[in-house]
């Protein structure tokens, strides 16, 4: 199973182009924080290339931006090529099939979000899909 899920923030404004057979192509970095600090007590961040095709390249090219939070669920598709000084040079690369924009309290959002994805268009697609608070529960209630 090749299957990735991603939170983190947009390294540079997203590139949008259109292949020949005018399909729209999307490409942005995504900064993910590991989750364990280093020796130094740091915690350092990877940096994923992200490619997001069709309709849903569309709407992130046009809501999100360098800084963004954003969640991130794909497969992961490496490649290879050659490099004009005749050296082979390899990528790695994350095909979005599902790309939810997460607002920031600090942006002034209220921390609703909108899922794009490479399905057909669904009603939780065309409004803000609504995130659950998390209410702290007493142990003495649950039942194990």
């Amino acid at each position: 199973m090749n299957k990735v899920v991603l939170i983190g923030n947009l390294t540079r404004d997203p590139e949008l182009q259109t292949t020949n057979s005018g399909v729209s192509v999307c490409r942005f970095s995504l900064a993910v924080t590991r989750r364990f600090a280093n020796s130094d007590g740091e915690r350092e961040a990877d940096f994923i290339n992200i490619v997001v095709w069709r309709n849903q390249a569309e709407n992130c090219h046009k809501y999100l931006k360098k800084g963004s939070k954003c969640a991130v669920i794909g497969r992961i598709q490496t490649s290879s090529y050659d490099a004009p000084d005749g050296s082979k040079r390899y990528t790695t690369d994350v095909i979005a099939d599902e790309v939810e924009f997460i607002n920031n309290n600090r942006n002034g959002g209220d921390g609703d979000g909108m899922t794009y994805s490479n399905a057909e268009p669904t009603s939780s697609q065309s409004k803000p899909k609504q995130t659950a608070e998390l209410e702290e529960i007493d142990d003495e209630s649950l039942p194990f």
